[in-house]
């Protein structure tokens, strides 16, 4: 194995993963609005989302699949439009309900499923991780060797970075900041929708 190569791909994808995202704001919003358990899920859904993207992207590298363009688009279109719907459904619920009525919904925040569907939101990330992964393919010198080995870092870095900022959430800040974090999460949620959709319209 390859250490310098591997050690390269690890602080790549530490930078990657901690740049704040759709998934990031939304294990975040989870994590303030309902708890850190939740937010694990919601962590774990969006992991097996980056699984199942690294799958379709080692299967393009491989040359057994071959990707479709406009297919991509407007499945993309189609993630967008969920992500603000997640945004738009949280910002309404902190700015209308009461905090009561804001406990009372808590289970319904987040969740494998919401973690999964916004990871998988948007397909254009296997056009990223086809570029990505042929830099450091020389970790073994095995194809399926090589590109487990980059899937199970991916894997590790992802849950590692989120559940510090799930950590950071639930131990460190207090209720009263847990719920402005919570409301500017979702906004920003609902930023990366609207230029997503935007781009996506205008390609």
């Amino acid at each position: 194995m390859n250490l310098a190569l591997t050690t390269s791909y690890a602080l790549v994808v530490t930078l990657l993963i901690a740049t704040p995202g759709p998934v990031v704001a939304l294990v975040i919003n989870t994590a303030s609005a309902a708890g850190s358990k939740k937010a694990l899920q919601t962590a774990i859904g969006a992991n097996g989302a980056s699984l199942a993207l690294i799958a379709a992207a080692a299967a393009i590298i491989s040359g057994a699949a071959v990707l479709q363009p406009e297919t991509l688009r407007w499945i993309s279109i189609a993630g967008c439009l969920y992500i603000g719907w997640l945004a738009i459904s949280a910002i309404r619920e902190h700015v209308t309900l009461p905090s009561e009525a804001q406990q009372g919904r808590r289970l319904q925040q987040g969740g494998w499923l919401k973690g999964f569907l916004v990871g998988i939101s948007n397909p254009k990330d296997i056009l990223f991780f086809v570029a990505l992964f042929p830099q450091f393919i020389q970790v073994t010198e095995s194809f399926a060797t090589s590109m487990g080995l980059l899937a199970a870092i991916w894997v590790a870095l992802d849950l590692l970075i989120l559940g510090a900022y799930i950590f950071i959430l639930g131990k460190v800040l207090s209720v009263r900041y847990r719920r402005w974090i919570a409301l500017v999460s979702a906004v920003l949620l609902l930023g990366i929708a609207v230029a997503g959709l935007v781009y996506n319209l205008s390609a």
